[in-house]
Protein backbone atom coordinates (compact mmCIF):
# COMPACT_ATOMS: atom_id res chain seq x y z
CA UNK A 1 0.00 0.00 0.00
CA UNK A 2 1.07 3.12 -1.11
CA UNK A 3 1.79 6.11 1.41
CA UNK A 4 -0.87 8.17 -0.69
CA UNK A 5 -3.46 5.02 -0.48
CA UNK A 6 -6.45 5.99 1.42
CA UNK A 7 -7.52 3.79 4.15
CA UNK A 8 -11.29 2.77 3.78
CA UNK A 9 -13.52 2.33 6.63
CA UNK A 10 -16.82 0.42 6.41
CA UNK A 11 -17.76 -2.99 8.24
CA UNK A 12 -14.44 -4.99 7.28
CA UNK A 13 -11.89 -5.93 9.39
CA UNK A 14 -9.17 -3.14 9.44
CA UNK A 15 -5.14 -3.61 11.10
CA UNK A 16 -3.19 -2.29 13.51
CA UNK A 17 -1.21 -0.77 10.08
CA UNK A 18 -3.83 1.02 9.21
CA UNK A 19 -4.79 2.99 12.53
CA UNK A 20 -0.93 3.76 12.45
CA UNK A 21 -0.64 4.97 8.49
CA UNK A 22 -3.98 7.22 9.43
CA UNK A 23 -2.29 8.71 12.67
CA UNK A 24 0.98 9.32 10.27
CA UNK A 25 -1.56 11.52 7.88
CA UNK A 26 -2.42 8.60 5.58
CA UNK A 27 -6.42 10.18 3.79
CA UNK A 28 -9.52 8.37 4.72
CA UNK A 29 -12.68 7.44 3.00
CA UNK A 30 -16.13 5.88 3.95
CA UNK A 31 -17.28 3.29 1.74
CA UNK A 32 -19.66 4.71 -1.16
CA UNK A 33 -21.19 0.66 -0.84
CA UNK A 34 -24.98 0.93 -0.60
CA UNK A 35 -25.25 -2.17 1.30
CA UNK A 36 -23.26 -1.43 4.15
CA UNK A 37 -25.05 2.85 4.08
CA UNK A 38 -28.20 1.22 4.07
CA UNK A 39 -26.99 -0.92 7.21
CA UNK A 40 -26.16 2.32 9.12
CA UNK A 41 -29.25 3.85 8.22
CA UNK A 42 -31.13 0.88 9.49
CA UNK A 43 -30.09 1.24 12.67
CA UNK A 44 -31.12 5.26 13.01
CA UNK A 45 -33.98 4.34 11.41
CA UNK A 46 -34.93 1.84 14.00
CA UNK A 47 -34.33 4.16 17.13
CA UNK A 48 -36.37 6.61 15.63
CA UNK A 49 -39.21 4.92 14.99
CA UNK A 50 -38.85 3.57 18.75
CA UNK A 51 -39.01 7.38 20.30
CA UNK A 52 -42.23 7.31 18.08
CA UNK A 53 -43.67 4.62 19.33
CA UNK A 54 -42.42 5.65 22.79
CA UNK A 55 -40.04 3.26 23.67
CA UNK A 56 -37.53 3.27 26.68
CA UNK A 57 -33.65 3.32 25.62
CA UNK A 58 -31.14 4.17 27.97
CA UNK A 59 -29.42 7.09 27.27
CA UNK A 60 -31.87 7.90 24.43
CA UNK A 61 -34.88 8.33 26.87
CA UNK A 62 -33.04 8.29 30.20
CA UNK A 63 -30.54 10.08 32.23
CA UNK A 64 -26.74 8.35 31.97
CA UNK A 65 -24.92 5.64 34.32
CA UNK A 66 -27.03 5.96 37.96
CA UNK A 67 -29.53 8.10 36.10
CA UNK A 68 -30.90 5.77 33.75
CA UNK A 69 -34.23 5.65 36.05
CA UNK A 70 -34.72 8.99 35.39
CA UNK A 71 -36.44 9.35 32.23
CA UNK A 72 -36.31 12.67 29.75
CA UNK A 73 -39.32 14.02 28.95
CA UNK A 74 -40.35 13.67 25.50
CA UNK A 75 -39.27 17.40 24.11
CA UNK A 76 -36.04 17.30 25.70
CA UNK A 77 -34.67 13.60 24.44
CA UNK A 78 -32.73 16.23 20.98
CA UNK A 79 -31.07 17.86 23.93
CA UNK A 80 -29.52 15.10 26.01
CA UNK A 81 -26.34 14.23 23.36
CA UNK A 82 -25.36 17.63 24.27
CA UNK A 83 -25.95 17.59 27.73
CA UNK A 84 -23.66 14.65 27.65
CA UNK A 85 -20.10 16.12 25.95
CA UNK A 86 -21.40 19.27 27.78
CA UNK A 87 -20.63 18.25 31.62
CA UNK A 88 -17.71 15.00 30.63
CA UNK A 89 -15.49 18.75 29.34
CA UNK A 90 -13.60 18.31 32.04
CA UNK A 91 -10.44 16.85 31.16
CA UNK A 92 -7.15 17.26 32.03
CA UNK A 93 -3.47 16.72 32.20
CA UNK A 94 -1.34 16.91 28.14
CA UNK A 95 -3.23 17.12 24.82
CA UNK A 96 -2.67 14.33 22.92
CA UNK A 97 -0.49 15.05 20.22
CA UNK A 98 -1.81 14.94 16.41
CA UNK A 99 -0.59 11.16 15.65
CA UNK A 100 -2.52 10.49 18.77
CA UNK A 101 -5.47 12.46 18.30
CA UNK A 102 -6.09 11.03 14.58
CA UNK A 103 -5.40 7.41 15.54
CA UNK A 104 -8.47 7.69 18.61
CA UNK A 105 -10.68 9.54 15.73
CA UNK A 106 -9.81 6.69 13.48
CA UNK A 107 -10.58 4.24 16.07
CA UNK A 108 -13.96 5.59 16.78
CA UNK A 109 -15.09 5.62 13.08
CA UNK A 110 -14.03 2.00 12.79
CA UNK A 111 -16.34 1.02 15.33
CA UNK A 112 -19.09 3.63 14.89
CA UNK A 113 -19.14 1.76 11.04
CA UNK A 114 -19.83 -2.25 12.77
CA UNK A 115 -23.13 -0.52 12.38
CA UNK A 116 -24.37 -1.65 16.10
CA UNK A 117 -24.06 2.44 17.07
CA UNK A 118 -27.58 3.52 15.98
CA UNK A 119 -26.13 6.43 14.61
CA UNK A 120 -26.56 7.78 11.20
CA UNK A 121 -24.49 8.30 7.74
CA UNK A 122 -24.15 11.75 8.66
CA UNK A 123 -21.98 11.75 11.57
CA UNK A 124 -19.28 9.22 9.95
CA UNK A 125 -19.03 11.21 7.60
CA UNK A 126 -18.21 14.67 9.95
CA UNK A 127 -15.64 12.01 11.30
CA UNK A 128 -13.63 12.15 7.67
CA UNK A 129 -14.15 15.33 7.20
CA UNK A 130 -12.53 16.58 10.10
CA UNK A 131 -9.78 14.07 9.34
CA UNK A 132 -9.19 14.95 5.20
CA UNK A 133 -9.49 19.11 6.61
CA UNK A 134 -6.85 18.02 9.42
CA UNK A 135 -9.02 19.58 11.99
CA UNK A 136 -8.24 17.75 15.18
CA UNK A 137 -9.62 17.81 18.45
CA UNK A 138 -7.81 19.12 21.49
CA UNK A 139 -8.17 16.09 23.54
CA UNK A 140 -6.88 16.20 27.35
CA UNK A 141 -5.48 12.70 28.05
CA UNK A 142 -6.53 12.45 31.66
CA UNK A 143 -10.11 11.86 33.27
CA UNK A 144 -10.79 8.19 31.81
CA UNK A 145 -11.08 5.33 33.86
CA UNK A 146 -11.48 2.92 30.62
CA UNK A 147 -15.16 2.46 31.31
CA UNK A 148 -18.01 3.68 30.87
CA UNK A 149 -15.71 4.15 27.95
CA UNK A 150 -13.54 7.10 27.50
CA UNK A 151 -16.00 9.24 28.34
CA UNK A 152 -14.70 12.62 29.19
CA UNK A 153 -11.96 12.57 26.49
CA UNK A 154 -14.20 11.64 23.76
CA UNK A 155 -16.59 14.56 24.67
CA UNK A 156 -14.15 16.58 23.05
CA UNK A 157 -14.67 14.85 19.84
CA UNK A 158 -18.03 14.95 20.43
CA UNK A 159 -17.99 19.14 20.75
CA UNK A 160 -15.56 19.75 17.87
CA UNK A 161 -18.33 17.61 15.40
CA UNK A 162 -20.96 20.37 16.49
CA UNK A 163 -18.87 22.99 16.04
CA UNK A 164 -17.41 23.63 20.19
CA UNK A 165 -14.14 23.61 21.62
CA UNK A 166 -11.36 23.91 20.08
CA UNK A 167 -9.11 22.17 17.28
CA UNK A 168 -5.20 22.13 16.16
CA UNK A 169 -5.45 23.38 12.45
CA UNK A 170 -1.97 23.49 10.91
CA UNK A 171 -0.34 23.37 14.37
CA UNK A 172 -2.02 26.57 15.61
CA UNK A 173 -4.88 26.28 18.23
CA UNK A 174 -8.33 27.64 16.85
CA UNK A 175 -11.93 27.20 17.50
CA UNK A 176 -13.71 24.82 16.29
CA UNK A 177 -16.48 27.03 15.23
CA UNK A 178 -14.04 29.41 13.13
CA UNK A 179 -12.50 25.82 12.04
CA UNK A 180 -15.34 24.50 10.35
CA UNK A 181 -16.88 27.55 9.29
CA UNK A 182 -13.13 28.50 7.29
CA UNK A 183 -13.64 24.66 6.00
CA UNK A 184 -16.78 24.71 5.02
CA UNK A 185 -17.98 21.98 7.53
CA UNK A 186 -21.43 22.74 9.06
CA UNK A 187 -21.43 21.50 12.84
CA UNK A 188 -23.63 18.49 13.08
CA UNK A 189 -26.95 18.68 15.11
CA UNK A 190 -26.03 15.48 17.46
CA UNK A 191 -29.32 12.53 16.81
CA UNK A 192 -30.79 10.73 20.02
CA UNK A 193 -27.81 8.34 20.57
CA UNK A 194 -24.76 9.46 18.53
CA UNK A 195 -23.31 11.65 21.81
CA UNK A 196 -23.46 8.32 23.89
CA UNK A 197 -21.96 6.43 20.89
CA UNK A 198 -19.40 8.77 20.23
CA UNK A 199 -18.23 8.84 24.00
CA UNK A 200 -19.08 5.35 25.55
CA UNK A 201 -16.36 3.15 23.99
CA UNK A 202 -12.82 1.91 23.93
CA UNK A 203 -11.60 4.51 20.97
CA UNK A 204 -8.62 6.58 22.85
CA UNK A 205 -7.51 3.48 24.86
CA UNK A 206 -7.69 1.58 21.65
CA UNK A 207 -5.84 4.42 19.10
CA UNK A 208 -3.10 4.83 21.69
CA UNK A 209 -2.18 1.14 21.56
CA UNK A 210 -2.08 0.51 18.19
CA UNK A 211 0.59 3.31 18.27
CA UNK A 212 1.61 1.69 21.31
CA UNK A 213 2.26 -1.42 19.57
CA UNK A 214 3.79 -0.60 16.48
CA UNK A 215 6.76 0.99 18.80
CA UNK A 216 7.24 -1.73 20.52
CA UNK A 217 7.32 -4.19 17.18
CA UNK A 218 10.30 -1.70 16.08
CA UNK A 219 11.66 -1.60 18.97
CA UNK A 220 11.78 -5.70 19.26
CA UNK A 221 14.34 -5.17 16.12
CA UNK A 222 15.98 -2.58 17.14
CA UNK A 223 17.24 -3.92 20.31
CA UNK A 224 17.98 -6.94 18.88
CA UNK A 225 20.40 -4.93 16.57
CA UNK A 226 22.09 -2.88 18.89
CA UNK A 227 22.62 -6.37 21.37
CA UNK A 228 24.26 -7.93 17.91
CA UNK A 229 26.65 -4.36 17.90
CA UNK A 230 27.25 -4.67 21.41
CA UNK A 231 28.20 -7.99 21.50
CA UNK A 232 30.16 -7.59 18.78
CA UNK A 233 32.08 -4.68 20.64
CA UNK A 234 32.64 -7.01 23.31
CA UNK A 235 34.20 -9.33 21.28
CA UNK A 236 31.37 -11.48 22.51
CA UNK A 237 30.52 -15.37 22.42
CA UNK A 238 28.69 -15.60 18.93
CA UNK A 239 28.06 -19.41 19.82
CA UNK A 240 25.64 -18.53 22.44
CA UNK A 241 22.58 -17.99 19.79
CA UNK A 242 23.46 -21.34 18.30
CA UNK A 243 20.65 -22.34 16.30
CA UNK A 244 20.45 -26.08 17.73
CA UNK A 245 20.79 -24.57 20.80
CA UNK A 246 17.32 -22.58 20.65
CA UNK A 247 16.15 -25.55 18.92
CA UNK A 248 15.98 -26.91 22.59
CA UNK A 249 13.68 -24.30 23.79
CA UNK A 250 10.74 -23.94 21.30
CA UNK A 251 8.95 -20.48 21.92
CA UNK A 252 9.24 -19.39 18.76
CA UNK A 253 9.85 -15.15 19.17
CA UNK A 254 12.81 -15.48 20.92
CA UNK A 255 14.03 -18.27 18.45
CA UNK A 256 13.59 -15.45 16.13
CA UNK A 257 15.80 -13.05 18.09
CA UNK A 258 18.12 -15.14 17.80
CA UNK A 259 18.08 -16.06 14.59
CA UNK A 260 18.49 -12.12 13.87
CA UNK A 261 21.39 -12.46 16.04
CA UNK A 262 23.06 -14.96 14.12
CA UNK A 263 22.28 -13.18 10.91
CA UNK A 264 24.21 -9.85 12.18
CA UNK A 265 26.84 -11.18 13.74
CA UNK A 266 27.47 -13.35 10.43
CA UNK A 267 27.42 -16.59 12.87
CA UNK A 268 27.90 -19.88 10.61
CA UNK A 269 28.52 -22.18 13.68
CA UNK A 270 32.23 -22.53 14.12
CA UNK A 271 33.55 -19.83 16.49
CA UNK A 272 37.47 -19.04 16.96
CA UNK A 273 37.66 -18.28 20.79
CA UNK A 274 41.02 -17.33 20.89
CA UNK A 275 40.95 -16.58 24.65
CA UNK A 276 36.99 -15.31 24.19
CA UNK A 277 35.12 -15.32 27.63
CA UNK A 278 33.15 -19.31 27.65
CA UNK A 279 29.98 -17.26 28.66
CA UNK A 280 29.19 -13.84 28.27
CA UNK A 281 26.92 -11.87 31.18
CA UNK A 282 23.31 -12.40 31.06
CA UNK A 283 22.71 -8.91 29.35
CA UNK A 284 24.50 -10.58 26.01
CA UNK A 285 23.88 -14.23 26.47
CA UNK A 286 20.39 -14.47 27.57
CA UNK A 287 19.45 -11.29 25.34
CA UNK A 288 16.99 -13.50 22.86
CA UNK A 289 15.44 -14.84 25.99
CA UNK A 290 14.66 -10.96 27.31
CA UNK A 291 13.77 -9.35 23.64
CA UNK A 292 12.03 -12.65 23.06
CA UNK A 293 9.50 -12.53 25.96
CA UNK A 294 8.36 -9.37 24.25
CA UNK A 295 8.79 -10.78 20.11
CA UNK A 296 6.65 -13.79 22.29
CA UNK A 297 3.76 -11.31 23.27
CA UNK A 298 3.31 -9.07 20.24
CA UNK A 299 1.19 -11.71 18.28
CA UNK A 300 -1.53 -11.94 21.59
CA UNK A 301 -1.63 -7.93 21.76
CA UNK A 302 -2.25 -7.55 18.38
CA UNK A 303 -4.68 -9.88 18.49
CA UNK A 304 -6.73 -7.90 21.78
CA UNK A 305 -6.01 -4.76 20.05
CA UNK A 306 -7.50 -5.45 16.81
CA UNK A 307 -10.29 -7.09 18.26
CA UNK A 308 -11.24 -4.01 20.29
CA UNK A 309 -10.63 -1.94 17.12
CA UNK A 310 -13.36 -4.27 15.17
CA UNK A 311 -15.74 -4.26 17.77
CA UNK A 312 -18.84 -1.90 18.38
CA UNK A 313 -18.06 -1.02 21.90
CA UNK A 314 -20.49 1.07 22.88
CA UNK A 315 -23.92 0.77 25.19
CA UNK A 316 -26.55 -0.16 24.21
CA UNK A 317 -25.96 -2.29 20.81
CA UNK A 318 -28.34 -1.60 18.43
CA UNK A 319 -29.37 -4.31 16.83
CA UNK A 320 -30.55 -3.18 13.32
CA UNK A 321 -31.25 -6.52 11.63
CA UNK A 322 -33.54 -8.06 15.10
CA UNK A 323 -34.60 -4.90 15.60
CA UNK A 324 -33.25 -4.90 19.58
CA UNK A 325 -32.01 -2.60 22.17
CA UNK A 326 -29.17 -4.50 23.88
CA UNK A 327 -27.90 -3.03 27.13
CA UNK A 328 -24.08 -4.43 28.22
CA UNK A 329 -20.87 -3.39 28.84
CA UNK A 330 -18.77 -3.40 25.54
CA UNK A 331 -17.19 -0.28 26.26
CA UNK A 332 -15.23 -2.30 29.35
CA UNK A 333 -11.35 -1.80 27.86
CA UNK A 334 -10.47 -4.81 29.72
CA UNK A 335 -8.56 -6.42 27.29
CA UNK A 336 -6.44 -3.52 26.05
CA UNK A 337 -6.11 -2.83 29.78
CA UNK A 338 -4.63 -5.95 30.21
CA UNK A 339 -2.29 -5.80 26.71
CA UNK A 340 -0.78 -2.12 27.63
CA UNK A 341 -0.19 -3.67 31.16
CA UNK A 342 1.91 -6.37 29.54
CA UNK A 343 3.58 -4.64 27.12
CA UNK A 344 4.95 -1.61 29.57
CA UNK A 345 6.40 -5.19 31.15
CA UNK A 346 7.70 -6.21 28.05
CA UNK A 347 9.43 -3.07 26.98
CA UNK A 348 10.70 -1.66 30.00
CA UNK A 349 12.59 -4.96 30.01
CA UNK A 350 14.60 -3.95 26.90
CA UNK A 351 15.36 -0.58 28.36
CA UNK A 352 16.68 -2.69 31.15
CA UNK A 353 18.78 -5.00 29.05
CA UNK A 354 20.14 -2.37 27.32
CA UNK A 355 21.48 -0.26 30.20
CA UNK A 356 23.26 -3.56 31.33
CA UNK A 357 24.70 -3.48 27.86
CA UNK A 358 25.69 0.10 28.82
CA UNK A 359 27.10 -0.56 31.76
CA UNK A 360 29.53 -3.73 30.37
CA UNK A 361 30.61 -1.76 27.80
CA UNK A 362 31.69 1.61 29.09
CA UNK A 363 33.62 -0.24 32.03
CA UNK A 364 37.42 -1.32 31.41
CA UNK A 365 36.96 -4.43 34.18
CA UNK A 366 34.03 -5.93 31.72
CA UNK A 367 34.53 -4.98 28.34
CA UNK A 368 37.52 -6.53 27.10
CA UNK A 369 40.28 -4.22 26.45
CA UNK A 370 38.07 -1.14 25.20
CA UNK A 371 39.10 2.34 26.99
CA UNK A 372 36.93 3.21 29.87
CA UNK A 373 33.74 5.13 28.88
CA UNK A 374 34.65 3.90 25.48
CA UNK A 375 36.61 7.45 25.17
CA UNK A 376 38.76 7.82 21.85
CA UNK A 377 41.07 10.07 23.40
CA UNK A 378 45.03 9.55 23.39
CA UNK A 379 47.92 10.83 24.72
CA UNK A 380 47.77 13.59 27.39
CA UNK A 381 44.14 14.83 26.63
CA UNK A 382 43.15 11.11 27.69
CA UNK A 383 43.76 12.26 31.50
CA UNK A 384 40.68 15.10 31.15
CA UNK A 385 38.59 12.88 28.99
CA UNK A 386 35.50 10.97 29.90
CA UNK A 387 33.54 9.55 27.15
CA UNK A 388 30.52 8.23 27.59
CA UNK A 389 30.34 8.35 31.23
CA UNK A 390 27.58 10.90 31.60
CA UNK A 391 25.38 9.12 28.94
CA UNK A 392 25.66 6.22 31.25
CA UNK A 393 24.41 8.19 34.00
CA UNK A 394 21.19 9.27 31.75
CA UNK A 395 20.59 5.86 30.44
CA UNK A 396 20.70 4.54 34.32
CA UNK A 397 17.71 7.31 35.10
CA UNK A 398 15.58 6.77 31.94
CA UNK A 399 15.85 3.11 32.73
CA UNK A 400 14.95 3.62 36.30
CA UNK A 401 11.93 6.04 35.23
CA UNK A 402 10.59 3.27 33.05
CA UNK A 403 10.48 0.24 35.47
CA UNK A 404 9.38 2.28 38.13
CA UNK A 405 5.47 3.14 35.34
CA UNK A 406 5.59 -1.14 35.41
CA UNK A 407 2.69 -0.86 37.84
CA UNK A 408 -0.02 -2.36 36.17
CA UNK A 409 -2.91 -0.06 36.08
CA UNK A 410 -5.59 -2.60 35.24
CA UNK A 411 -5.73 -3.57 39.14
CA UNK A 412 -6.48 -0.18 40.36
CA UNK A 413 -10.09 -0.10 39.65
CA UNK A 414 -11.96 2.50 41.33
CA UNK A 415 -15.92 2.56 42.04
CA UNK A 416 -17.22 5.99 40.39
CA UNK A 417 -20.80 7.36 39.15
CA UNK A 418 -22.76 6.42 42.63
CA UNK A 419 -21.27 2.91 42.15
CA UNK A 420 -23.25 2.28 38.62
CA UNK A 421 -19.17 2.02 37.26
CA UNK A 422 -18.10 -0.02 40.37
CA UNK A 423 -15.33 -1.99 38.68
CA UNK A 424 -13.54 -0.63 35.46
CA UNK A 425 -10.52 -0.95 33.32
CA UNK A 426 -7.94 1.73 33.56
CA UNK A 427 -7.78 0.94 30.32
CA UNK A 428 -6.76 4.65 29.14
CA UNK A 429 -3.86 4.94 32.12
CA UNK A 430 -2.24 1.87 30.93
CA UNK A 431 -1.90 2.93 27.68
CA UNK A 432 -0.75 6.41 28.41
CA UNK A 433 1.33 4.52 30.92
CA UNK A 434 2.94 2.30 28.30
CA UNK A 435 3.44 5.10 25.57
CA UNK A 436 5.48 7.30 28.45
CA UNK A 437 7.61 3.92 28.96
CA UNK A 438 8.15 3.73 25.27
CA UNK A 439 9.56 7.10 25.02
CA UNK A 440 12.13 6.35 27.86
CA UNK A 441 13.00 2.80 25.92
CA UNK A 442 13.49 4.76 22.63
CA UNK A 443 16.01 7.30 24.25
CA UNK A 444 17.72 4.54 26.33
CA UNK A 445 17.78 2.80 22.48
CA UNK A 446 19.15 6.12 21.28
CA UNK A 447 21.99 6.35 23.32
CA UNK A 448 23.46 2.85 23.17
CA UNK A 449 23.14 3.85 19.14
CA UNK A 450 25.92 6.14 20.17
CA UNK A 451 27.75 3.79 22.73
CA UNK A 452 27.61 0.68 19.93
CA UNK A 453 29.13 2.70 17.58
CA UNK A 454 31.88 3.63 19.39
CA UNK A 455 32.20 0.47 20.89
CA UNK A 456 32.29 -0.81 16.98
CA UNK A 457 34.81 1.80 15.94
CA UNK A 458 37.02 1.39 18.78
CA UNK A 459 36.96 -2.52 18.60
CA UNK A 460 37.65 -2.61 14.66
CA UNK A 461 38.79 0.90 13.87
CA UNK A 462 42.27 -0.73 12.52
CA UNK A 463 40.70 -3.18 10.10
CA UNK A 464 36.57 -2.24 10.26
CA UNK A 465 36.02 -3.31 6.52
CA UNK A 466 36.84 -6.71 6.77
CA UNK A 467 36.62 -7.52 10.96
CA UNK A 468 33.15 -6.74 11.36
CA UNK A 469 30.06 -8.78 10.10
CA UNK A 470 28.36 -7.12 6.69
CA UNK A 471 25.07 -6.20 8.74
CA UNK A 472 26.95 -4.51 11.63
CA UNK A 473 29.41 -2.91 8.99
CA UNK A 474 25.95 -1.11 7.27
CA UNK A 475 24.54 -0.03 10.41
CA UNK A 476 27.48 1.06 11.73
CA UNK A 477 28.21 3.61 9.04
CA UNK A 478 24.84 4.42 8.87
CA UNK A 479 25.02 5.60 12.25
CA UNK A 480 28.62 7.40 11.34
CA UNK A 481 26.31 9.85 9.15
CA UNK A 482 24.20 11.38 12.23
CA UNK A 483 26.92 10.69 15.50
CA UNK A 484 30.58 10.32 14.75
CA UNK A 485 33.33 9.18 16.27
CA UNK A 486 33.97 10.54 19.98
CA UNK A 487 37.40 11.52 20.09
CA UNK A 488 37.65 14.69 22.09
CA UNK A 489 34.23 15.23 24.91
CA UNK A 490 31.16 16.81 23.27
CA UNK A 491 27.56 17.91 23.96
CA UNK A 492 25.39 14.77 22.81
CA UNK A 493 21.87 16.25 23.26
CA UNK A 494 21.27 16.96 19.94
CA UNK A 495 22.32 13.85 18.43
CA UNK A 496 20.36 11.65 20.96
CA UNK A 497 17.28 13.68 19.69
CA UNK A 498 18.16 13.17 16.11
CA UNK A 499 18.63 9.18 16.76
CA UNK A 500 15.51 9.42 18.38
CA UNK A 501 13.55 11.00 15.51
CA UNK A 502 15.11 8.18 13.23
CA UNK A 503 13.80 5.63 16.00
CA UNK A 504 10.19 6.96 15.68
CA UNK A 505 9.91 7.23 11.79
CA UNK A 506 11.67 3.74 11.70
CA UNK A 507 14.25 5.32 9.63
CA UNK A 508 15.86 1.77 9.66
CA UNK A 509 13.81 -0.80 7.97
CA UNK A 510 14.80 -4.14 8.83
CA UNK A 511 14.42 -6.85 5.77
CA UNK A 512 13.79 -10.43 6.44
CA UNK A 513 17.09 -11.37 6.14
CA UNK A 514 19.21 -9.19 8.52
CA UNK A 515 22.25 -8.19 6.35
CA UNK A 516 19.99 -6.09 4.51
CA UNK A 517 19.84 -3.25 6.42
CA UNK A 518 18.55 -0.31 5.03
CA UNK A 519 18.10 3.49 6.19
CA UNK A 520 15.13 5.19 4.60
CA UNK A 521 17.14 8.48 4.06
Amino acid sequence: MSAGEAIRFDDTRLSIEDIVRVAGGAPVVLSDDAAFRARIARGADFLDRLLREDGIVYGVTTGYGDSCTVPVPAHLVGELPHQLYTYHGCGLGALLDPAQTRAVMAARLASLCKGYSGVSVALLEQIVRLLDAGLLPLIPSEGSVGASGDLTPLSYLAAVLCGEREVLRGGVQVSAAEALRDAGIAPLRLRPKEGLAIMNGTAVMTGLACLAWDRSAYLTRLCTRITAMASFALDGNADHFDETLFSVKPHAGMQQVAAWLREDLGYTGQVERNGKRLQDRYSIRCAPHVIGVLADALPFFRSAIENELNSANDNPIIDPDGERVLHGGHFYGGHIGFAMDGMKNAVANLADLMDRQMALLVDPRYNNGLPANLSGTKGERAAISHGLKALQISVSAWTAEALKLTMPASVFSRSTECHNQDKVSMGTIAARDCLRILELVEQVAAALLIAVRQGVWLRGQATLSHRVPPVIRVMHEDIDCHCGPMIEDRRLDLELRHLLDRIRSHAWQFDERAEKPRSTD
